[in-house]
């Protein structure tokens, strides 16, 4: 589990992965069968306005850092047995650039 090789991406490596392999259920801004990513680093565990998440992801404690979230996307069900997401990102370098991104839309935007 590591989040160095984020921190040599570039957020906009990530827009285009993010788009591609997370947007079909996530927005940054929308809750939609996912809830939105803005501000999703730093940010509580399942605590997302608005958006009712399964029992498995409350479970959870802390809150999401770039090292968890690369945990995560390698094995949402690993993390969280019987959560709603089950998509993976097996390739480290894919992970990094779409955490990148996501770090990207957290601190400036949010101001966190």
């Amino acid at each position: 589990m590591t989040a160095t090789p984020a921190a040599a991406q570039s957020p906009a490596d990530g827009q285009a992965l993010y788009q591609a392999k997370c947007g079909g259920c996530h927005s940054l801004d929308a809750n939609r069968i996912g809830p939105a990513h803005r501000g999703v680093v730093g940010r509580k565990i399942a605590t997302a306005p608005g958006y009712p998440y399964s029992s498995a992801i409350k479970k959870l404690a802390g809150v999401w850092t770039p090292a968890r979230l690369d945990v995560w996307l390698q094995g949402p069900q690993k993390l969280a047995p019987g959560s709603k997401m089950f998509l993976t990102i097996p390739d480290p370098t894919q992970r990094a650039a779409i955490i990148a991104y996501l770090v990207a839309n957290s601190t400036a935007s949010t101001g966190r």
